[in-house]
């Protein structure tokens, strides 16, 4: 690379592992040319190489291009192909793109160097076909009458104007010649114009055509005459090369993956017709599009533009995408599978194969949620589909450099399926599992009789909220320090006396653990009493806790600028110091309570030191009128039937695995104290707390075999069923813990 990794990580750019490509290379062409013998359906493999069109739309350096290459010069050593037909099959097959000039460049120094002993057979002058261009964002035509037949080239010095007729494989690139040696030669409009229409490779102008690229030129020229640039021509060339190159038979690569939020300004603004276009931001119930409300990513609108765009009808794309479009709410619109209409008909995506690489963080210096998927243009996705999951084998390790067989040798490969979790909506997230598991995970699945809630957020200032209590005065009044430490936001660290009323225990996420909750701090949730969706009116709260206030005010300044105050809780009231996510089933005095990140892990609180508990954002609780429902729930959310549930459809070990969504889809029936199911799964959880209190794993082994066997009962799944399911879990939960620590990838990654 022509630069080191630490630089490139520090811009966001993780480069796609050979082997790694390899593998989608692979999977978009079914080894039918990749690994293909050539001895055998010899006259197949050669109309194959000659003619095969391949486009990587994101090519970063070049590492798919130069796959392809070497695959094609192995071929043709083999089929006996003279070296200048070879070099022209490269040339006008082999196409990347991509929006970053260092990119381009060290993927033109790449491509140059694979064809390097091919050049010399060349006829007459080359173009590398590596172009910096945006795959996403193309030139559009104008939106007036007067330029309708025109594509709009946006520049600096203002926009360019270039007849439709022209921009096209054909024409373009002889158009773009010719502009740039009429500039450099400084001709007259006159001359250039003669040249243009004198030229039997480009089409008849009509008189508009002529007067709009008559402008062009003039304006070029003029740039050229004051010293500014003159390239013009070949950034027409490199930006037009999305309109101009023509179809592809394979699109592959590893478009950049940027959260809708991450992304610039103008990019965003610019780009924002496309995400209602392909209808990838979803919608509210109103039918509003709900563009920034959900974390769609760059790489679902990249993957449909360039397949309407740019791939053939019949043709296949092979991405290396984020997992979280295929199970997350956010993925909904990528999930439709649908283009845009053509022709009056709607074009339809299949989706051939998908491979699981999460637990294999095969990006160096990145924790990230890496999948492989294949789709092809023109076919209706049927489901279930091939969905494969890769785990590391035992202590096996592999490393960037390792070959795609070390990899494979280094891995061991489930097969299973994937399908929506809602059978009658499709766009819903993905069910994944063995076949046999997904049949029996069918029957704990649908929309429970209980609702989960967020714990308490404090909107970006938990060093402000959170506190130790350090002393209680004989008034009655406590003396308290907030926990700064770990802190995002940094504030003063103080010890303030307040009143009691407001603080409640805190259960922080670390706070939980499987059938054990305890909290360890204190929470000031200064909310209304009467309303608690609101905070404590000002003058109430200044006459009724002034200590609290006086706290509070001391950090008016940090409470106002964050974001939480900015975005949501500024426009309900003037209080500075509210909260968000409380309502009155914060305060309940029984509660479940699960984490929402990673693995969930369930227990059942009531108060403590007389006070409600009060989870922070990170816990999900469910409300419950008594001890004996909560204990029900709890053992329920703990069984084996509904974490495997809860792993087939949500992101495995991902930030929202165990968020309020989940009882959306996973059945839990309401109590009934008459049932002596439900009766004996509330009297096991308590025997589970007590007995994960005193550290007696082999006796928790046993309750929660028990457990099983009950909830089985209660979702009437078989012996059989049950067995699959608890070995399903298990064989997914073996590398669970492997998968921790890693920097978090945001940005481009290729």
């Amino acid at each position: 690379y022509l630069l080191p990794s630490e630089i490139r990580h520090n811009l966001g750019e993780y480069y796609t592992p050979d082997w790694l490509a390899q593998w989608v290379l692979n999977r978009v062409d079914n080894d039918e040319f990749f690994n293909a013998d050539p001895c055998k359906n010899e006259h197949q493999l050669r109309e194959k190489l000659l003619n095969t069109r391949w486009l990587d739309p994101a090519c970063g350096s070049g590492t798919f291009l130069v796959l392809i290459i070497n695959r094609m010069k192995e071929l043709g050593q083999a089929l006996f192909i003279k070296e200048r037909e070879l070099l022209n099959a490269i040339l006008n097959n082999v196409i990347g793109f991509d929006l970053n000039p260092l990119a381009v460049l060290t993927a033109r120094v790449n491509y140059i160097l694979a064809i390097a002993d091919l050049l010399e057979h060349r006829e007459g002058e080359i173009t590398i076909p590596v172009y910096l261009a945006d795959s996403v964002q193309t030139p559009a035509k104008g939106e007036t009458l007067l330029t309708a037949d025109a594509y709009k080239f946006p520049t600096a010095v203002g926009n360019f104007l270039v007849p439709a007729i022209l921009c096209t494989k054909e024409h373009f690139d002889r158009f773009c010649n010719i502009l740039e040696e009429s500039v450099g030669k400084e001709n007259g409009a006159d001359d250039f114009i003669h040249n243009i229409k004198g030229e039997p490779a480009l089409p008849k102008l009509q008189k508009r055509d002529a007067d709009l690229i008559r402008e062009v030129y003039e304006r070029i020229l003029e740039l050229h005459r004051q010293g500014m640039n003159g390239l013009w021509a070949r950034l027409l060339k490199n930006n037009f090369a999305p309109l101009t190159v023509g179809q592809f038979d394979y699109i592959v690569g590893n478009p950049p993956w940027i959260n809708w939020e991450h992304l610039p300004d103008r990019y965003r603004d610019s780009t924002k017709d496309l995400w209602i276009h392909y209808q990838l931001a979803g919608t509210f119930k109103g039918g509003r599009p709900r563009l920034g409300a959900v974390k769609v990513d760059i790489s679902a609108l990249m993957t449909y533009t360039v397949m309407e765009r740019l791939l053939k009808l019949g043709g296949r794309l092979g991405f290396v995408i984020t997992q979280s479009l295929l199970k997350t709410a956010a993925g909904a619109g990528f999930r439709r599978f649908l283009l845009p209409s053509q022709n009056g008909q709607p074009c339809h995506v299949r989706v051939l194969h998908v491979d699981d690489m999460v637990s294999l963080q095969p990006f160096e210096g990145a924790s990230n949620r890496t999948a492989v998927m294949v789709l092809e243009k023109g076919t209706t996705t049927t489901y279930p589909v091939p969905y494969i999951v890769w785990r590391k084998k035992g202590r096996k390790r592999f490393t960037y450099d390792s070959t795609l067989e070390e990899v494979i040798g280094a891995t061991v490969c489930l097969d299973f399926v994937a399908e929506p979790v809602e059978p009658s909506d499709p766009t819903s997230p993905w069910l994944t599992a063995r076949p046999k598991a997904i049949k029996a995970v069918r029957k704990v699945l649908g929309k429970s009789d209980y609702e989960a809630h967020e714990g308490v957020n404090s909107g970006g200032a938990n060093a402000v909220y959170w506190v130790d209590i350090v002393l209680k005065r004989p008034d009655g009044l406590v003396v308290v320090r907030n926990i700064t430490e770990g802190a995002k936001v940094k504030v003063d660290e103080v010890t303030e006396t307040i009143e009691p009323d407001l603080l409640y225990p805190l259960l922080r996420g670390r706070d939980v653990q499987r059938w054990k909750a305890k909290p360890l701090a204190w929470m000031i949730v200064p909310q209304d009493p009467g309303d608690p969706t609101r905070a404590y009116p000002k003058t109430h709260l200044q006459q009724d806790y002034p200590q609290t206030y006086g706290y509070l005010e001391h950090f008016e300044e940090e409470l106002r600028n964050r974001s939480g105050y900015k975005q949501i809780l500024s426009k309900r009231k003037d209080e500075f110091y509210g909260v968000m996510d409380v309502g009155t089933y914060t305060f309940a005095k029984w509660k479940v309570v699960w984490t929402r990140m990673a693995r969930i892990k369930a227990a059942v609180v009531g108060l403590h030191k007389g006070k409600s508990i009060v989870p922070q954002e990170t816990v999900t609780l469910v409300e419950c009128p008594n001890e004996n429902e909560a204990h029900y729930i709890c053992a329920l959310v703990n069984s084996s039937p509904f974490q495997f549930a809860a792993i087939s459809y949500s992101q495995e070990g991902g930030k929202s695995m165990g968020s309020m969504h989940i009882l959306e889809y996973i059945r839990i029936p309401r109590f009934d104290p008459n049932d002596p199911v439900h009766r004996c799964l509330s009297r096991l959880s308590k025997r589970a707390h007590k007995v994960a209190k005193d550290g007696n794993e082999a006796r928790l082994r046993e309750i929660e075999a028990k457990i099983d066997l009950r909830a089985a009962k209660l979702w009437g799944l078989s012996d059989e069923e049950l067995r699959e399911i608890q070995e399903s879990l298990a064989e997914l939960s073996q590398q669970q813990e492997g998968k921790r620590g890693g920097k978090k990838r945001r940005a481009k990654k290729r």
